[in-house]
C-alpha cells in the first residue's frame, strides 16, 4: 500500500472498551470478585452477629480496617515492583483459600469470635494487595483514551455486585447459614483467576531495567511522585477531602436520619437505590461516551452541586423528596468521583500508578471509615441538619480547591 492510500485512510480507529475481549475478561474478573467481597461481608455479619452481642460483633466488621489504614501505601508499592496482575492473582487466590477454609471449619466445629476476627484482619491485610493492584491495572489492558471508559464499566460493575451479591448472600445464609455464603464467596474469588490468568497485559518500557531499590524509597519516590504533580496533588487532596465529606453521612448518618424523620428501615432502603440509581447512571454514562470534555472543570462544579444535595437531605420532610434528592447526589457526587478516579488513571505514569491508587484508596478506605464514630456522636449532640450541612461543607471545600488549581482545572481526559 502506498504512503498516499495509507494516508488517505487515517489512523486505525481505536476499539471501544466495551467491545476488548481483553477488557471484558478483566471486567468479569473483577465483578466476580465484588460480588464475592459482598457476599463474604454479609456472611462475615451474619457469623458474628451468632457468635456474640451485638457490641463485640461490631469489633469483629471494623477491625478489617485498621490493615488497610496502616499497610495501603506499601500495597501499592508491591503492585508496583512485582506489577498489579500478579498481586490481584495472588491476594484473590489467597482470599478464595482463606474464605473456604473459614467455611469448612465452621462445619465442623464453633470456633468463636476469635476466629472471625482473625480472618477479618488476614482480609484486610488482603484488601492492602488488592486495591492498589486492581486499580494499576486498567493501562496495562487499554490505550489511554479508553480509561474513563473503563471507569465507567468498573463503576457499573460495583453496583450490579453489590444489587446482586446481597440478594445471594441472603438466600446462601437462609439455606445453610454463613458456612454456605463462605463457601459461595470464595468460589466466586476462585472463578475470577481463570479470567485474571488469560488479561493480557502490556509491560512497562522500564520493566526489565529498573534498578532494585529498597521498598521504602520506592514509597518515597511515589509520594514525592504525587507532591510534584500539577495535576496529582491536587486531585488527591479533592478526593480526600470529598470522601471525608461523603461517607460519614451517607453511611452512619443516613440511618439516624432514617430513625429522626420516621422513615424506617425501608426509607433508608429507597434513599440507598436512589444513590444507586444516580450513580449507576453516571457511570453508564461514562462507559457508553467514553470522554467528558473539561474533566477538571466538571468535577468541581459536580462536586460542590452535589455537596449541597447532601445539605439539602436532610432538609426534607417526605421520603420521595429524599429519594429524589438521593438520586442527584448519585449523578452528581458520582460524575465527580468516576471523573476523578479516570484523571488518575489517565495522568499517572503506569510506573507509579500502584502508589498512587493506594494514596487514594487509604483516604476513602483507610481514614474516611474513622469518621463513622464522629459522625454518629455529632448526630445525637447537635442532630442531622448541622451535621449534614458540615460534611457537604467539607465536600464543598474539597471542590473548591481543586477550581483553584490551574493545573486540575485545566486537566482533560485524553482523546
Amino acid at each position: 500500500m502506498s504512503a498516499a492510500q495509507t494516508k488517505a485512510i487515517g489512523p486505525a480507529v481505536e476499539r471501544p472498551a466495551y467491545r476488548d475481549a481483553n477488557v471484558l475478561r478483566w471486567l468479569c474478573a473483577y465483578a466476580a470478585s465484588a460480588v464475592g467481597d459482598t457476599i463474604y461481608y454479609l456472611a462475615l455479619s451474619w457469623a458474628a452477629t451468632r457468635g456474640g452481642s451485638p457490641a463485640r460483633a461490631g469489633v469483629v466488621l471494623a477491625i478489617s480496617a485498621v490493615p488497610r489504614a496502616l499497610l495501603m501505601l506499601g500495597g501499592g508499592v508491591l503492585a508496583d515492583r512485582l506489577g498489579p496482575r500478579r498481586v490481584v492473582i495472588a491476594s484473590d487466590a489467597a482470599r478464595s483459600l482463606i474464605v473456604i477454609g473459614v467455611a469448612a471449619l465452621l462445619l465442623v466445629s464453633s470456633p468463636g469470635l476469635w476466629l472471625l476476627a482473625a480472618v477479618a484482619v488476614v482480609f484486610g491485610v488482603l484488601d492492602v494487595l488488592f486495591m492498589p493492584a486492581v486499580g494499576a491495572l486498567p493501562p496495562r489492558i487499554a490505550p489511554p483514551g479508553q480509561l474513563a471508559r473503563i471507569q465507567g464499566m468498573r463503576g457499573l460493575a460495583s453496583r450490579v455486585a453489590t444489587v446482586v451479591g446481597a440478594p445471594l448472600g441472603g438466600i446462601a445464609v437462609a439455606l445453610g447459614g454463613s458456612v454456605t455464603a463462605f463457601g459461595v464467596a470464595g468460589l466466586l474469588f476462585a472463578l475470577s483467576l481463570p479470567l485474571l490468568l488469560a488479561v493480557r497485559i502490556t509491560p512497562l518500557p522500564a520493566d526489565d531495567s529498573r534498578p532494585e531499590a529498597p521498598a521504602l524509597r520506592d514509597l518515597t519516590d511515589g509520594l514525592r511522585y504525587v507532591r510534584r504533580h500539577r495535576v496529582l496533588a491536587p486531585l488527591l487532596v479533592v478526593i480526600a477531602l470529598g470522601d471525608l465529606g461523603f461517607v460519614g453521612p451517607l453511611n452512619v448518618g443516613l440511618a439516624l436520619l432514617a430513625d429522626e424523620r420516621g422513615w424506617g428501615a425501608s426509607g433508608m432502603g429507597w434513599i440507598l437505590a436512589g444513590f444507586g440509581v444516580g450513580s449507576g447512571a453516571t457511570s453508564l454514562l461514562l462507559a457508553v461516551r467514553g470522554r467528558i470534555a473539561r474533566a477538571g472543570l466538571v468535577q468541581g462544579l459536580a462536586l460542590i452541586v452535589g455537596a449541597g444535595a447532601i445539605a439539602a437531605l436532610a432538609m426534607v420532610a417526605h421520603i420521595a423528596a429524599a429519594v429524589g434528592v438521593a438520586v442527584m447526589i448519585g449523578l452528581l457526587a458520582g460524575l465527580s468521583g468516576a471523573l476523578c478516579n479516570a484523571l488518575v488513571q489517565t495522568r499517572t505514569d503506569p510506573a507509579y500508578l500502584g502508589r498512587v491508587t493506594s494514596v487514594a484508596t487509604f483516604f476513602s478506605l483507610g481514614v474516611a471509615p474513622l469518621s463513622f464514630p464522629v459522625t454518629g456522636a455529632a448526630v445525637g449532640l447537635w442532630g442531622t441538619a448541622p451535621v449534614f450541612g458540615f460534611s457537604a461543607a467539607v465536600c464543598a471545600l474539597g471542590a473548591v480547591y481543586g477550581l483553584c488549581s490551574e493545573g486540575l482545572r485545566r486537566a482533560e481526559l485524553p482523546r
